[in-house]
């Protein structure tokens, strides 16, 4: 006769045991990362205090109250008009601007050619996937400022001067810039305005300088390259049996790229996407070396002209430090938009 157990009774957990004891991982853990902010907090508290105390022994000024003060000199190109008697804040907000509209454009034209380029990979015309694939390889192994050199050098050498310009239409281009039409507001009616060619450039319109082009196209070619690659390798992690099913349901290719491969792919599209978002807005802090305005080449103005420097490179650090976390919060809420929903 097999003997009888007593039945189970599960244990109680330890009811004297304190929220706050040492033996509790979850208290050490809060303790640990008290300790780590605080040490972090310290070290920066000396380095700072260290820094201020070397330049006022120096004699070297600090503060940001330079930024209320007249900046002194002008910005040839901008979203509104500056002059030298506006304050340093304003300088670097037009250059901000400057930045940002490089940014946006470029991301948006990189988007687009990229993501042909990374289709046209997969191209059955053996041409296309040649000349692709030529693009990618040539143009993501130049280095970007050799780019950005290369197409300012185009703009400003060997187009016609700006008193005999190409000409398509109300379209002018020479090596003032591009000048195209575009609307404004006159009399309270919305109007065209046309450029046309004066006795020695192109008046009226809107203009686009030779800077500008030269940094935009620069960074969405070189941005491109490797975005269609990430395209490429996206569509690629695709199952074969996937366009097998749209095949056998009698979809085209093109058909069965839009609708089936592609949203699929951005899965693995979107996080490396993302990343090349972030190096074309970093990589237009070059356009210094090409002139034009940006809020890097407007900070080394001000570090010139007010000795200014550690406040001047914070501004600029936290510039691209917000861009960033703008960009990259845009993109996770878009890739957790487009996420297949596993059930």
């Amino acid at each position: 006769m097999q003997p009888v157990l007593p039945p189970f009774v599960p244990v109680p957990p330890e009811v004297n045991r304190r929220a706050w004891s040492w033996r509790r991982q979850a208290f050490r853990g809060l303790v640990y990362q008290v300790l780590a902010v605080a040490a972090i907090v310290a070290l920066l508290s000396f380095l700072v205090h260290n820094t201020l105390l070397n330049m006022r022994l120096r004699g070297i000024q600090s503060g940001f109250d330079f930024l209320f003060d007249p900046a002194g000199f002008d910005i040839g190109e901008g979203l509104f008009n500056f002059d030298s008697a506006q304050s340093y804040a304003m300088a670097l907000w037009a250059g901000l601007l400057n930045t940002l509209r490089v940014a946006i454009l470029g991301i948006a034209l990189t988007t687009v050619i990229g993501g042909l380029v990374g289709v046209g990979r997969f191209s059955r015309n053996a041409l296309v996937r040649g000349l692709c694939r030529v693009y990618v390889e040539f143009f993501r192994n130049v280095p970007v400022l050799l780019q950005l050199l290369m197409w300012y050098l185009i703009f400003t050498e060997l187009l016609p001067d700006a008193a005999q310009p190409w000409r398509w239409g109300s379209v002018f281009l020479s090596k003032g810039g591009l000048s195209f039409p575009s609307p404004s507001w006159v009399g309270g009616a919305l109007v065209w305005d046309t450029p046309f060619l004066g006795e020695f450039a192109v008046e009226g319109g809107s203009a686009l300088t030779p800077e500008f082009m030269a940094l935009l196209l620069g960074l969405t070619i070189y941005t491109s390259a490797f975005v269609a690659e990430v395209v490429r390798a996206g569509i690629a992690s695709v199952p074969r049996g996937q366009a097998e099913a749209a095949m056998a349901l009698g979809l085209s290719p093109r058909l069965q790229m839009r609708l089936v491969t592609l949203p699929q792919a951005l899965r693995v599209i979107i996080p490396p996407l993302t990343n090349q978002y972030l190096n074309l807005t970093k990589n237009s802090s070059l356009a210094v070396a090409i002139g034009y305005p940006d809020v890097v080449s407007i900070a080394n103005t001000a570090i010139n002209q007010t000795g200014r420097a550690v406040e001047c490179i914070a501004i600029v650090m936290l510039v691209y430090l917000a861009t960033s976390l703008s960009t990259s919060l845009v993109m996770s809420a878009y890739n957790a938009r487009t996420a297949l929903r596993e059930r």
